[in-house]
């Protein structure tokens, strides 16, 4: 055995040890994890970097002096968060944290200023202005130089801002006028209603921020001290952009800034963690706030009388109360919130809340209706106007897979789509709430309004940003969405005049490259696939042959079906473009109202695209992207006339109706 034995094995060790040691001492440590129950003066010494007028007062921090009339103050954990993973990181690294905070103003009636969560590359943010906007930031017009992310929990209002209201919170990046903002309040739990959380009468708030580095979304929750995390967050805010406003190290702690009124900000209790796990606050026996009440002495027989008088008016009240409940018991009985239902986006208004907005649904602020529903305008009390539309849904178990594809289409973001602001139910009754286009829909401006003929500049300009609208839908998100009900009164014009898909009611969701598992045919007639007839599932195809039929009702200022007229070729919209075609007299069909406007190429090229979406094979037709290519130019391998003339030799034959005279080739164009 001793023949086995190294003579030098001992010195081989030691450079091994001392590598093994280097190693772990490099190695990047980014895990930041800690909790504070409570403050005391030992922690200020080795855990809390404290600047300015920020200090250790009852077992609290208190950013700023009551005695000085242009105080701020700054606390801050003092070790880095590693924010930035690599130097080739696409993603920032995600944390949570919880802090109890108490905002308590001398005077109720007085300005109030809040205090903020901040993450900064550094403890003294350049250009911060003493006294004024929590301490950490440049005026409005000047945004602050270093990486600078904060979550303002603003007790006042400031119109300069924006600030919505004087309780809200808000995301700020760089700038004091907030990103994002929302109303402090919180869910209750019983029954999933928002309720209103003052954050300035000195009482203990707890405040939960999650921030999700992969997918740039920060989460924001408030509730008073002794109500569990809620299920649905007070503000949540997305966007890639949050990643120019961090650094590879960031600092994370508080700030705060006052003038002359007084308004005590205090942080109670702080835990942090980037680990994934975030330790709960212990939240029982933290010091408690409250305003001062002005005492003022009564006669035993005032107090005596003034009490006889509540009681009276208290049992007035009751009774009415109690006859007012029984007559609106069953009505209420009905808008009863499932749990389910708590954990959809985009907001859930209640059904009080848009009765008022609509004026009861009164036939006054009837916009529309149809098949599918009611359209009503609301405007609602912040004087934004929404339309509010009303789908009957036929049971329990359809609307919960009917809210989720809702909540999936409430996430849908462009600037040719009309925008989801929210959603209300009430039994089986859905109340979807979008954004109010004050032109309503194209079709009005083609038939209806003659007066006000839609030119035909503005026709091609709609009718492209419908186009890159649909091609955003088929092609720009992470599912395939199918329309199902492209028609013109469903393309909505905006306030200049711009083109918007809307009214996604009958809508369906799908992966990339797979087919929807519906087997329902639904749509309008004149715009329906006429494979839809035999194979009844609606693809991406049976919406750009929808898209055709718009297309050529907009050219040629007909409605796709016009049976009052006695020629049964002319009939159909269709039909009748591809006799003309055949002719060879294809710009006869243009819309002679707009003749003087327009060249005889431009609306042959718009006829023959037309044509070619709406071909009777879905494999002829063309995708969205090529539409768009021809529409405006994009480029897709070929040039937009030569693509044309592509699709124009497949769409120009075949039938829509099925009349076997129509279907032989078209001569090539």
């Amino acid at each position: 055995m001793k023949l086995l034995q190294c003579p030098h094995s001992q010195p081989l060790r030691r450079p091994l040890l001392l590598l093994l040691l280097i190693i772990i001492l490099v190695s990047p440590t980014s895990a930041l994890d800690f909790l504070f129950n409570s403050f005391t003066t030992a922690v200020n010494a080795t855990n809390l970097t404290l600047i300015n007028d920020a200090r250790i007062d009852t077992s609290t921090i208190r950013l700023t002096n009551d005695s000085n009339p242009l105080s701020y103050g700054r606390a801050f954990y003092p070790t880095t968060l590693r924010m930035i993973p690599t130097s080739n990181s696409s993603t920032l690294s995600s944390f949570s944290t919880a802090f109890v905070f108490s905002v308590l103003p001398q005077i109720s009636t007085s300005p109030g200023f809040g205090l903020c969560f901040v993450l900064s590359n550094s403890t003294s943010p350049p250009g911060a202005l003493a006294s004024q906007y929590f301490g950490i930031f440049t005026n409005a017009t000047s945004p602050t130089v270093a990486p600078l992310l904060a979550v303002e929990f603003d007790t006042g209002q400031n119109p300069e801002f924006n600030d919505p209201d004087g309780n809200h919170i808000g995301i700020d990046l760089n700038s004091i006028i907030s990103a994002q903002t929302a109303t402090a309040q919180y869910i209750n739990s019983s029954n999933g209603s928002f309720v209103p959380l003052n954050m300035r009468t000195g009482q203990n708030v707890h405040a939960w921020i999650d921030f999700d580095g992969s997918n740039f979304e920060i989460n924001v929750t408030v509730a008073p001290v002794g109500v569990s995390k809620p299920s649905r967050p007070t503000l949540n805010y997305k966007d890639p952009v949050i990643a120019n406003y961090v650094a590879s190290e960031m600092f994370v702690g508080f700030s705060a800034s006052k003038t002359q009124w007084v308004e005590a900000q205090r942080i109670l209790a702080w835990s942090f963690s980037d680990t994934g796990v975030l330790r709960e606050i212990n939240t029982t026996g933290l010091p408690e706030f409250f305003i001062e009440s002005s005492s003022s002495s009564l006669s035993s027989g005032a107090i005596a009388g003034i009490v006889i008088g509540c009681v009276a008016f208290v049992i007035i009240c009751g009774s009415g109360c109690y006859f007012v409940w029984r007559k609106k018991f069953r009505e209420e009985s009905e808008e009863e919130i499932e749990d389910w239902e708590l954990e959809y986006w985009p907001h859930r208004f209640s059904y009080d809340e848009l009765k008022q907005a609509t004026n009861g649904f009164s036939n006054g602020n009837l916009l529309g209706a149809g098949g599918f529903g009611r359209v009503f305008k609301a405007t609602l009390p912040n004087t934004t106007e929404v339309a509010v539309k009303s789908v009957n849904h036929d049971s329990k178990q359809g609307l919960r897979e009917f809210m989720a594809e809702i909540e999936s289409m409430g996430r849908l973001q462009h600037k040719n789509l009309v925008q989801m602001r929210g959603w209300c139910r009430k039994g089986n009754e859905l109340m979807l709430v979008y954004d109010y286009m004050p032109n309503g829909s194209l079709n009005r401006w083609i038939f209806d309004k003659p007066e006000k003929l839609l030119g035909w500049k503005q026709r091609l300009l709609v009718l492209a940003d419908v186009a890159e609208g649909l091609n955003y839908l088929h092609h720009g998100w992470d599912q395939v969405v199918v329309h199902r009900d492209i028609k013109s009164s469903n393309i909505l014009l905006d306030s200049e005049m711009r083109g918007r898909l809307g009214d996604f009611g009958l809508a369906k969701l799908y992966e990339h490259g797979q087919v929807p598992n519906t087997t329902r045919v639904v749509g309008t007639l004149g715009y329906l696939a006429p494979e839809l007839a035999t194979v009844a599932v609606p693809t991406a195809s049976s919406d750009v042959y929808s898209f055709g039929v718009v297309v050529l009702e907009v050219v040629c200022g007909r409605r796709p079906l016009e049976m009052a007229l006695e020629k049964e070729e002319e009939q159909v919209l269709i039909d009748w473009v591809r006799w003309l075609y055949g002719e060879g007299r294809l710009r006869e069909a243009a819309d002679a109202r707009v003749r003087e406007e327009y060249e005889g190429e431009e609306v042959e090229m718009m006829l023959k695209l037309g044509l070619a979406c709406c071909h009777p094979d879905p494999s002829r037709r063309p995708t969205m992207k090529e539409v768009v290519a021809v529409l405006v130019g994009e480029e897709v391998g070929a040039a937009p006339a030569e693509l044309l003339n592509e699709l124009a030799r497949g769409g120009g034959s075949g039938s829509g109706s099925g009349r076997e005279d129509s279907r032989e080739e078209a001569p090539p164009v």
